[in-house]
């Protein structure tokens, strides 16, 4: 059956003139258009009732997915070891990642300096380990340890450690030994500890230390 083509619909004296046709639309078009619909119907029965599926169960199992290929790291999961080879990944890692908030020479910035004695977050290896896998949160200080991966959290706290020292004077064996404190300096790391210590330490407070390190 012909279909009626070119079929004016006699709106001329209402649109000063323009004349409106009411062309049918073409079999394919039409087609295309119901397969459309029961394509969408059948995908939609699948996806919820027979397939069992949801954006939620997907977003799920990505993440489960995620946290087995990028696993994040806890501060126990990280073994401390000074060495030459750490050091010098460590500074790669600082370039990298750290040196935006603690300065290109550690001199500190939005984040506290690590070129004197006063660590707000502890100096001992196993703290600065903490602090950069649970980072400080309330301070500004991102968690790292879902970032970085267990040897170069090692890394970076080599690094800082073994410029502490170098800017300090003291050796790395005290560090390796787990005090991180320069001889006749006990307690200049701690909080309160001193009256001396307790100015530094309002020092960096005053100065807007997010918190870091």
């Amino acid at each position: 059956m012909s279909k009626d083509t070119n079929r004016l619909m006699g709106h001329a004296d209402e649109a000063d003139g323009i004349e409106e046709y009411d062309n049918p639309l073409p079999d394919w078009w039409l087609g295309l258009f119901w397969l459309c619909i029961l394509w969408a119907i059948g995908y939609g029965v699948h996806y919820h009732f027979i397939g069992n599926r949801s954006q939620e169960a997907e977003f799920q199992a990505e993440m489960a997915a995620a946290a087995i290929r990028w696993p994040v790291q806890g501060a126990e999961d990280v073994v401390f070891a000074m060495t030459d080879e750490a050091i010098q990944g460590g500074e790669g890692v600082y370039t990298t990642y750290c040196f935006v908030c603690h300065g290109t020479q550690l001199e500190g910035g939005i984040g506290q300096s690590f070129l004197d004695e006063v660590w707000l977050h502890g100096s001992a290896p196993e703290d600065v380990i903490r602090t950069i896998t649970e980072g400080v949160p309330e301070k500004g200080m991102a968690p790292w340890g879902s970032i970085l991966s267990a040897e170069q959290i090692n890394q970076a706290a080599a690094y800082v450690l073994a410029k502490n020292a170098e800017a300090l004077g003291i050796p790395l064996e005290e560090i390796t030994q787990g005090s991180g404190e320069p001889e006749g300096s006990e307690g200049a790391h701690e909080e309160g500890s001193g009256e001396e210590a307790g100015e530094a330490s309002g020092e960096h407070s005053e100065g807007g230390d997010p918190g870091t390190i």
